[in-house]
């Protein structure tokens, strides 16, 4: 999917859910502010080569910082954050 990167970076958005998500699964303690911070940094970071559109969702590995987000393809929504 070209220009992916950017679509993601300027459109990114959250639901109120996806905090308590990524903080369990991440183990973190964190504010969605930082979260938000976070998120956007390594997704700015990160190549767009690692920005793959599967079905609906774009996956976005970071082999440095040992994560995958998932966001929703259509409304960038971010699903899910995992630990890789």
């Amino acid at each position: 999917m070209k220009h992916c990167k950017a679509l993601v970076l300027n459109n990114i958005c959250y639901t109120d859910l996806v905090y308590t998500r990524i903080n369990k699964k991440m183990g973190w303690k964190l504010s969605k502010d930082e979260i938000e911070k976070i998120i956007f940094e390594i997704l700015k970071e990160t190549d767009e080569s690692q920005f793959q559109k599967t079905g609906k969702n774009i996956y976005v590995t970071n082999n440095e910082h040992n994560i995958r987000i998932t966001i929703n393809s259509n409304t960038y929504r971010v699903i899910t954050v995992d630990p890789r």
